[in-house]
């Protein structure tokens, strides 16, 4: 049991790791999206205006095309636990000669850029198939020929750089070479580590790569029912920080299947609709996203359940009631961030959000799917670039699907709350042991380049200083990190960190997640800055 819960542990380290070069692609949507639209639509090649823009779209395109480096880079710095800047200088080493030991065996074996074309390979015997597929598990990544693994050649190179850096940072050795102790024996031992890395690859990748092709067509064959699975699931793992793990390989990677665009090969279906995007001659974006169920249950769904939440509340209490689940709406319905109120309901009926909200979620993906919606976003603030490009949104059914989906949201919750006396906020007389965050904190939400005030109590220190007390103080604390909205801790001795109450009611957290010895303390947007206030803390003692 033990082993279980420290694997699912590193998995939700895993899956905050990666979050963080997922971060750049936010602004790739944004880039693309709206500078796209001026040079493609609306402004005329050959002015300042037009090139602003255009280096816009080329900044965007720039971090699609280097995400293998972006995510070598990004893991091993957030999972190395010291010297983060030689972690991630390891990662980034570590891609580039991985990837040229790859290119150097293949070269020994007789593959190189002119014998691995398709013609070279039918004169070689291959049949028509044989050869788009061999050759299509090749390609030049910063001007290195190599397998074509897209960003798992970063996912990979950022895992091992981590590991060694963790386990070598501090090696020691005898004068003569004290010059490669530490940090440089690290850079020493990934060179070394990447020959064999390489050859392994070599047999295996081909492997992997079929098996993602079969995945991939399991995936697009499995219909609605897939579609189903993928949105429930998502739900279901967010209360343990692993959906990451369900929802990136599709979103992100060759899993959730591949589009050439304008010459472009595009892996993953957000990074596609960022092609789409990017492309004067596209007309739509796919319709199979994933990703177009949560604009009905951001916008319209979990509304419906803070309205719920509202109506079901005491006389006396409706007014403090509203004023946390307005802003908790306005934020989610701008941003995306569901989690107030997802977890406020989680807390007080666990059976009722695994057993009722999450497939109901499910079926809000299966009903965009089939009534065909196809748009680029689905938080408010991200859609912006669909003003701009209006002739690829095709979501008609919208109109009719929010309200709808609000209304089903509304009297279901409303029914739950009522039927089984659930304590949401609001209704019992004195709201201590569930709530949202206050006005205030949501505020600097909807703000989110707005630093984190640390609200001051009796004992005069902040917040980012108590939570390190409530973690049993900094030599409790091995690891700190962070991912979207969560603070990921690892401790050493659980039974020193304090209680869900205490987190939030006295903290100001949303919710708490733990899995033995790994901590996940909900915190909102704002959670990024108040990391690196919780690490100066650490600094200091």
């Amino acid at each position: 049991m033990k082993n279980k819960l420290n694997l699912r542990g590193k998995l939700q380290t895993f899956s905050g790791a990666m979050m963080v070069p997922v971060i750049l692609l936010v602004i790739v949507g944004f880039y693309v999206g709206i500078g796209s639209a001026f040079t493609n639509y609306i402004i005329p090649k050959g002015n300042i205006i037009y090139t602003i823009f255009d280096m816009f779209s080329g900044i965007g395109f720039m971090i699609m095309r280097y995400l293998p480096l972006w995510f070598a880079v990004g893991i091993a710095f957030t999972l190395s636990k010291k010297e983060k800047g030689w972690g991630a200088l390891a990662g980034l080493f570590l891609l580039f000669a991985f990837n040229k030991c790859i290119s150097v065996y293949a070269g020994s074996m007789g593959w190189d850029e002119t014998t691995t074309t398709v013609d070279n390979l039918l004169a070689l015997g291959y049949t028509q198939t044989a050869a788009l597929n061999f050759n299509s598990m090749w390609a030049s990544v910063a001007g290195i020929f190599t397998f074509d693994m897209g960003i798992f050649s970063g996912l990979i190179c950022g895992l091992v750089a981590a590991w060694a850096n963790n386990k070598w940072n501090e090696k020691e050795l005898p004068m003569m070479f004290s010059f490669f102790s530490g940090t440089k024996f690290v850079i020493l031992m990934l060179s070394l580590i990447s020959v064999p890395m390489a050859i392994i690859a070599y047999y295996v990748w081909p492997v992997v790569a079929d098996g993602l092709h079969f995945l991939t067509n399991f995936i697009t064959s499995s219909g609605l029912t897939g579609t189903f699975v993928f949105g429930t699931l998502d739900k279901l793992l967010l209360p343990f920080g692993i959906h990451h793990l369900i929802a990136f390989p599709i979103e992100y990677t060759r899993v959730g299947g591949t589009m050439t665009i304008d010459g472009t090969l595009f892996e993953g279906v957000k990074n596609i609709i960022v092609g789409q995007s990017g492309s004067a001659d596209a007309t739509g974006y796919i319709v199979r996203n994933f990703t177009s169920g949560r604009v009905l249950f951001q916008l319209a769904g979990l509304p419906a359940v803070g309205c719920a939440i509202y109506a079901t509340a005491r006389k006396e209490n409706k007014k403090k009631v509203l004023s946390i689940v307005l802003p908790a709406v306005v934020t989610m319905m701008m941003v995306g961030i569901s989690e107030p109120i997802e977890y406020t309901f989680l807390f007080v009926a666990p059976v009722l959000y695994f057993a009722v909200y999450a497939p109901i979620c499910g079926l809000t993906y299966v009903l965009t799917e089939i009534t065909q919606v196809s748009i680029n976003g689905n938080a408010l603030l991200f859609m912006i670039p669909n003003l701009l490009q209006p002739q690829k949104v095709h979501a008609m059914s919208l109109l009719y699907l929010l309200p709808l989906t609000f209304a089903v949201y509304f009297f279901l919750f409303r029914f739950l709350i009522v039927k089984f006396n659930l304590k949401t906020p609001g209704r019992e007389a004195a709201e201590q042991e569930i709530k949202f965050m206050s006005k205030k904190e949501y505020n600097e939400i909807k703000n989110t380049n707005k630093a984190v005030e640390d609200k001051e109590p009796n004992d005069s220190k902040s917040l980012p200083e108590r939570i390190v007390d409530a973690f049993g103080g900094a030599q409790n604390i091995v690891e700190v990190s962070c991912c979207a909205t969560r603070l990921r801790v690892t401790v050493k001795d659980q039974e020193s960190v304090a209680d869900d109450k205490t987190w939030k009611n006295d903290l100001e957290a949303l919710g708490v997640v733990k899995n033995n010895k790994y901590y996940q303390i909900i915190y909102g947007t704002h959670v990024t800055t108040l990391t690196t206030k919780v690490k100066d803390v650490l600094e200091k003692n």
